[in-house]
């Protein structure tokens, strides 16, 4: 096998990894993952330890010990997009030795776990209330660009879904991509859980209209009704079907919680949700370092 060009696998001078510019000794087996970077220190604060801090543009990671166990929080910003730049570099600091540029002989798995912000498609689902993404449906095309993206996707779900909904066939084709089962058994407890959209966008992906006509205006109104084995579609947000297609691709964990912040058929929205966002970071917290 021939080393990775350098072209392909960017490495800064000092050794760390291009964009997160992390060395591999300073990321945990278990990280969290967030999208706004104020938040990696609101979580680690939790920490008894911190033992590296590290930001490249809006990477931002801090890495230390609580009760004992090693974890990473990490802020990945806003989409898909940074969600294939953070998963693929987190993969070559465990599984490429950035010195020889090949990947390792035994393969070491992460444990990622997204802790975001989310409006909800279904009117039963509370302001400030945790839902957990059982199924992610990407509509953002990312996983498409993968060789073996059939082999992490529900087909017949993606089947069914494309003809409920008579999908609009000049956007990116859907997948459906299920959570990790250890890790969404370990968290979910007793809340509310369904099928998570993760958007390519805010406004026209989501179905907000603010000055630009929409494609398919209703769309909001046709979601909530797509049933597939008693699962439905309960939210959108912008990063869990990257997550979790890329990690199982790569050999990895991951499961998202979303605080719920909107209620997007009440036309609701939270007057202050970071106390209950802060309840799921410490249960989280608790649960995986139990």
């Amino acid at each position: 096998m021939n080393p990775i060009p350098e072209s392909e696998l960017i490495i800064r001078p000092n050794g760390q990894i291009y964009h997160l510019n992390l060395l591999p000794e300073q990321i945990a087996d278990t990280i969290i993952l967030v999208g706004d970077q104020d938040r990696v220190e609101i979580i680690s604060s939790y920490f008894d330890k911190i033992e590296h801090k590290v930001q490249s543009r809006e990477f931002v990671t801090h890495t230390g010990v609580l009760n004992n166990k090693r974890l990473s929080v990490l802020s990945t910003g806003i989409g898909t997009d940074n969600i294939d730049i953070v998963l693929n570099e987190l993969d070559a600091l465990v599984n490429i030795d950035l010195k020889t540029r090949l990947p390792k002989k035994e393969h070491k798995k992460l444990k990622l776990i997204r802790i975001g912000t989310t409006g909800a498609l279904q009117e039963y689902l509370e302001i400030d209330k945790p839902v957990f993404s059982r199924y992610s449906i990407g509509f953002d095309g990312l996983l498409n660009f993968y060789k073996d993206r059939n082999s992490v996707s529900n087909l017949e779900m993606e089947k069914a879904f494309v003809k409920f909904t008579n999908w609009n066939k000049m956007w990116n084709a859907p997948y459906f991509v299920k959570a990790s089962d250890d890790l969404y058994n370990l968290l979910v407890g007793d809340a509310s859980f369904g099928i998570t959209i993760s958007a390519p966008g805010f406004y026209g992906p989501q179905g907000r209209k603010l000055r630009l006509d929409l494609m398919e205006p209703n769309i909001n109104s046709i979601l909530p009704n797509f049933e597939y084995n008693q699962l439905k579609i309960t939210n959108y947000e912008m990063e869990s079907s990257a997550l979790f297609g890329l990690s199982h691709l790569l050999g990895h964990e991951a499961v998202t919680v979303c605080n719920v912040i909107a209620n997007r058929m009440k036309k609701q929205y939270s007057k202050d949700y970071h106390a209950s966002l802060k309840l799921i970071i410490e249960d989280v917290l608790e649960k995986i370092t139990a």
